[in-house]
């Protein structure tokens, strides 16, 4: 027989089904990601109509059954509404969104990609903060948590701890000056800054990541690195970027 569960965790994504109905995609702390049905969730009035929109972070009652959840009962904590107001931001919210939703599975412990989800969004809410930047340090603490990121501690090539001034995603991290002057193709050069501020990124608690700003400069090769290395390691196409870049032409 089913049974009732309550989960902590964030709306992903909704599609409609049948006439009143959604499904949604919740990122979960207890379960990882799950499918749940919501009832009558698209009719005028429904106490799930908002519950069941994208980035709603809260707690929900699923009935679980053989093969599916369905949804019981929401208290939202925070909506996320405020960044309706800003095209470019809910567009990174949504690709966030959609990139947890591609590396995260059901049943698996997916705690520290909720807590990232969870920060990210409310740094795009301060317009203090570059979205550029959020979306570099996001995509980089992300891959990390998937066990993919790069290592920006030491050379690959030697192991030395100093003088780690060139990044190459093909080699999967940072490359000391003496290893890089022997090789055709040692990748990026970058600024001490850059450097920091990727161990900065990959080792600071998720609740203190967005405590920063860096230089134009930095951002710039923050960006460039990270766009080498998802090309290079997630073979992947976010609908949500996609959707952006045609909007931008």
């Amino acid at each position: 027989m089913g049974q009732s569960v309550i989960v902590m965790g964030m709306v992903l994504s909704a599609m409609p089904v049948n006439e009143y109905d959604k499904r949604i995609t919740i990122l979960t702390k207890e379960r990882g990601k799950i499918t749940a049905f919501a009832r009558g969730a698209r009719r005028p009035g429904s106490q799930f109509m908002a519950a069941t929109d994208p980035f709603a972070f809260g707690e929900f009652e699923l009935f679980e059954g053989k093969s599916s959840y369905n949804l019981m009962k929401a208290t939202i904590q925070n909506y996320f509404r405020e960044l309706a107001m800003d095209y470019d931001r809910v567009t990174l919210g949504f690709y966030f969104a959609e990139f947890a939703g591609y590396f995260c599975q059901e049943n698996n412990d997916e705690k520290e990609m909720l807590k990232l989800l969870y920060q990210s969004l409310r740094a795009l809410t301060n317009d203090h903060i570059p979205g550029e930047l959020v979306r570099a340090v996001f995509e980089l603490r992300a891959i990390a948590i998937q066990g993919q990121g790069p290592n920006v501690f030491s050379c690959m090539n030697c192991g030395a701890k100093e003088n780690l001034c060139f990044f190459s995603a093909k080699r999967g991290g940072l490359l000391c000056r003496d290893c890089a002057a022997g090789l055709s193709d040692p990748g990026m050069q970058i600024l001490d800054s850059t450097r920091y501020t990727l161990q900065f990124i990959l080792a600071t608690p998720i609740a203190k990541l967005y405590s920063f700003t860096v230089s134009d400069e930095v951002l710039k090769e923050l960006q460039a690195i990270m766009r080498q290395y998802l090309g290079f390691y997630v073979h992947h196409e976010f609908k949500s970027l996609k959707v952006s870049v045609e909007n931008d032409l």
